[in-house]
């Protein structure tokens, strides 16, 4: 199972899962019926999102928070939260928890006011703005889970498609380092991973 190491109240996990799956609203101790129910309920939040509520001006860390709630309200306690627990995957540890308040305002200030609303740039100015906000936002790691949306946002009000991440899941290994390399403020490699999932509208 593909999870981030947790402790602490987010990293409870749900009775009979066999420390699996997290504590949840539904009480579904299966692995792959939790993963479905994400898959289901992120599905729902994206047509909403692009469909009905699709924000058209500058991108905030509450419109982040907002997202996150209504994909994972109905099943996890913590969504839409800053996470209270420090998280670590694959050994690499994301940004402190007790940072996050201060990180996530420099993330507003910083990124978001600064590379958001996406219009008007061109090609190379997107991949720049959505590889340096993806990278920071996954060093910061806010929430559990969810990172995509943000760029496929930035990409829709560019006037693209939403990213096609299919080369990253290939390539795992290298994305995972274009993250680490991000931490140097070296955003180059990443930004041939968005280079290569940008798709025009």
């Amino acid at each position: 199972m593909n999870r981030y190491y947790v402790s602490g109240r987010e990293g409870q996990f749900e009775k009979d899962s066999g420390e699996q799956v997290l504590a949840n609203k539904l009480g579904i101790a299966d692995s792959n019926e939790i993963d479905d129910a994400e898959l289901v309920l992120l599905e729902q939040l994206y047509r909403s999102v692009f469909e009905n509520h699709f924000p058209l001006g500058k991108l905030t860390v509450e419109i982040l928070k907002g997202w996150h709630h209504r994909w994972l309200g109905n099943i996890y306690e913590w969504a839409g939260q800053e996470r209270m627990v420090n998280i670590s995957k694959g050994g690499f540890m994301f940004a402190p928890s007790a940072q996050l308040p201060k990180l996530l305002n420099d993330f507003d200030v910083k990124y978001l006011a600064r590379y958001t609303p996406c219009t008007d740039m061109s090609e190379e100015q997107l991949i720049e703005a959505i590889a340096i906000t993806h990278v920071e936002l996954i060093l910061i790691h806010p929430f559990r889970e969810g990172n995509g949306l943000l760029a496929d946002v930035m990409a829709v009000q560019a006037g693209y498609k939403p990213l096609d991440y299919q080369s990253w899941e290939q390539n795992k290994t290298h994305y995972i380092s274009a993250i680490h390399t991000g931490m140097s403020m070296n955003y180059e490699p990443m930004k041939h991973w968005v280079s290569e999932g940008l798709r025009r509208d």
